[in-house]
């Protein structure tokens, strides 16, 4: 019998990973966002309801990350139905936690389970990239290529994209500690020079090539070297109250490397497990001197990605 309704959850991502821009990402399952997709008789894409930590998004699919990515699905497949869709977000928006990447993520992989033949990854990385274009005004693959493939996933091309899943020692823990204050994607990113001087292009080039070789032969003091990026950083750095010390928390506290996440104001920070607590600890008190509150988890960064935990 055909499947007729399909849950999935998407985990939220760490985008960039610090040293690479728009083409590094990882997961963090601590969070994430749940989409229920339903066979419709109605042509297209609908949406019924949207609850959770954030509930003030557009009902109206194509300006909703989910919903454009669904119907990106529909329209390359045509399978005679539409899909009505419930959202229930769990990651906050404006965060820097891959939150529309997860919708988009979440319900192009509840909405596959309902097709006859289910279509391969990459074609939903294609369909979910359309639905995070609504939400950042740009494609990029950082947040939702890991939390639809799982783990750090390092990513090239937009047009033809390769996937690549990065092993990540078993020893790192991600600590993630999010402000409670609202930074969106097109602001960060607007605020970006176009250019870079040829040297810094260098010094990032070293640093993204010395944290891959670190993270597969299991060099800690590798990435740890290699864990600054030195493009990005400094230009957002002033939209995160507060950044420079809790970064500094972080590193004194023994953290490997510690960075935005995404486009902030989340900051993350890779470390061993045995630092984990002390890191997370420091790293909300510096956050709380500059007067905000934060909410904060510590993970790994687990191999799974987006998944189907329901279907009738």
């Amino acid at each position: 019998m055909p499947v007729t309704m399909a849950t999935a959850f998407a985990p939220a991502s760490v985008g960039n990973v610090g040293i690479g821009f728009d083409i590094l990402g990882h997961t963090f399952p601590a969070l994430g966002d749940r989409v229920r997709a339903r066979r419709s008789s109605a042509p297209g894409v609908s949406i019924s309801a949207i609850g959770g930590v954030v509930r003030d998004l557009p009902l109206e699919a194509a300006q909703n990350t989910a919903g454009m990515a669904v119907q990106a699905l529909l329209e390359a497949n045509r399978p005679g139905f539409g899909i009505e869709l419930e959202i229930d977000k769990g990651i906050p928006l404006g965060s820097g936690l891959g939150g529309s990447a997860a919708s988009a993520v979440a319900g192009v992989v509840a909405a596959n389970a309902l097709l006859d033949t289910p279509r391969p990854q990459l074609e939903l990385l294609r369909c979910a990239m359309r639905g995070e274009a609504v939400a950042s005004g740009a494609v990029h693959v950082d947040n939702i290529a890991p939390s639809l493939y799982g783990g750090l996933v390092l990513t090239v091309g937009i047009d033809h994209p390769r996937v690549k899943q990065i092993p990540v020692p078993p020893a790192i823990r991600c600590v993630l500690v999010h402000p409670r204050m609202f930074l969106a994607t097109r602001e960060a990113r607007g605020i970006l020079n176009r250019s870079v001087d040829l040297a810094d292009v260098v010094w990032q080039t070293a640093n993204l090539a010395g944290f891959l070789a670190g993270c597969y032969t299991n060099d800690l003091a590798m990435i740890r070297d290699a864990f600054e990026d030195v493009m990005i950083e400094p230009q957002r750095a002033r939209l995160i109250p507060g950044f420079a010390e809790v970064k500094r928390a972080a590193l004194e506290r023994g953290a490997l490397g510690c960075s935005i996440s995404g486009a902030g104001p989340s900051v993350f920070a890779w470390c061993e497990e045995p630092q984990a607590e002390p890191i997370r600890n420091a790293m909300v008190a510096a956050f709380a001197r500059e007067g905000l509150d934060s909410d904060h988890w510590v993970a790994a960064i687990a191999p799974e990605g987006a998944r189907v935990v329901e279907r009738q």
